[in-house]
């Protein structure tokens, strides 16, 4: 998969942090190579997060985040601010650029040798155990002397911290910067195939990639996409197929089938044509315990059966895109849920970046799969819903819940199937 067709979810997320007029976009330029970010002397330019994909060796694909100042004012820069923060939910490297021409005596002798904003960005980064490398730039309006004594308080105040100068202006350090980023190398994630231990070389697995109104025109949504990828890659072969012509492609195969793999909105079709003794479950199943979230998520199904009229529930979804009649996220799912529940229930949608920071009004969360989200940001969520006692669970858990076939679907993995043993419906 090439540079330009590599998820965002499964790139290198690089944030660029700081105050206004830090440099931060003139930073983020330098390092692209482009003009991607806008540049000016006005404070507060950056009004929301910019973002640029590139490739920066050994890392590989990146993604990097040009954000608003931390030091924005105001209701409106409070919201900016408020997004910036954001930006932290999903990033494995952080870049605190700060302007080492405007560093006075009380910054250099405050906790990490910088203003009061910038330390508490620094502690907030620490507390999420992100790697970060600290950034003076802007060094051409000191002399040479004067950059590396600040260097050194700076490096002294945060031993074991890279720290580094550049000019934006004079295109010095950027090189530098660019090898330092590169060391920071996250480790390995521990995240499984999606469908290597499933599916051997030369086994077949059926995909059932329904083609209705929501469907996108010309090609398949992502998650399929990846399913095949993955298949392909481990030497297993992927035959595609839509509800009406599964049982057909069944019978050709018969003895052969490794595995039926579905879109969870045709869980309950599938199911009723896929004989027991093929193994069944989703795209959305899959990717769930690809990044590694599936148990949580599992956990979360049986919440269902203790919804309460009145009770506010919050899908969400990790992509935006233009809603169709039957739109699973606004339609079928609270169509579902409603149905199954038998209650009358308040609704709320979210998608992209906006996911609340407070859940405590929620019963309930039901997510989509994620697939366009890091698995930092996927867990991230699921961790704030646990902080705060709220059940959550993904789109294909739950449509298989609902019908009454989870622990079919979820049979492959005995850990997790045994979860349902006495509570699915």
């Amino acid at each position: 998969m090439g540079l330009d067709s590599t998820l965002q979810g499964d790139r290198i997320h690089i944030a660029i942090l700081g105050k206004r007029n830090a440099g931060k976009s003139s930073v983020i330029n330098a390092i692209t190579g482009q003009d991607i970010a806008i540049v000016s002397d006005i404070k507060g330019t950056t009004t929301d997060p910019v973002s640029k994909a590139m490739e920066i060796l050994p890392l590989g694909p990146c993604l990097l985040t040009d954000t608003p100042g931390l030091d924005d004012y105001g209701e409106l820069g409070a919201k900016r601010v408020e997004k910036t923060l954001k930006v932290l939910d999903k990033a494995d490297i952080a870049l605190i650029v700060a302007d080492i021409s405007s560093l006075t005596c009380r910054d250099l002798n405050s906790r990490y040798g910088m203003s009061l904003s910038e330390e508490q960005l620094v502690s907030l980064i620490e507390e999420k155990k992100l790697p970060y490398i600290i950034v003076l730039n802007q060094t051409d309006r000191l002399d040479l002397e004067k950059t590396e004594e600040i260097r050194g308080i700076i490096a002294a105040k945060n031993p074991g911290i890279s720290v580094r100068l550049i000019s934006t202006k004079e295109q010095t350090g950027i090189e530098e910067l660019k090898d330092a980023v590169a060391l920071l190398l996250p480790e390995p994630s521990a995240k499984l195939d999606i469908t290597g231990d499933l599916v051997k070389e030369n086994e077949i697995a059926v995909l059932v990639t329904p083609i209705d109104s929501s469907a996108p025109k010309g090609r398949l949504i992502m998650p399929q996409q990846q399913v095949i990828r993955d298949l392909l890659d481990n030497g297993a072969a992927a035959v595609v197929t839509q509800v009406p012509g599964l049982e057909d492609i069944l019978e050709r195969l018969a003895g052969s089938v490794k595995i039926v793999i579905t879109d969870s909105q045709a869980f309950k079709e599938v199911a009723a044509i896929v004989p027991e003794d093929i193994p069944l479950t989703s795209f959305s199943i899959l990717f769930a315990r690809h990044k590694g979230n599936l148990k949580k998520l599992a956990e979360g199904a049986a919440a269902v059966n203790n919804l309460k009229d009145g009770d506010k529930i919050l899908i969400a979804e990790g992509c935006t895109h233009r809603r169709q009649c039957e739109d699973i996220g606004t339609v079928k799912i609270p169509g579902w849920l409603r149905e199954c529940s038998g209650r009358e229930l308040v609704i709320e949608t979210c998608s992209g970046a906006d996911f609340p920071t407070d859940l405590s009004p929620y019963a309930l969360i039901i997510h989509c799969g994620g697939c366009t989200l890091t698995e930092k940001e996927m867990k991230h969520r699921i961790l704030c819903a646990a902080a705060q006692r709220v059940p959550i669970v993904n789109y294909g858990i739950f449509i298989a819940y609902v019908n009454g076939i989870l622990k079919r679907s979820t049979n492959m993995f005995p850990s997790i199937s045994k979860i349902f043993m006495d509570s699915e419906k």
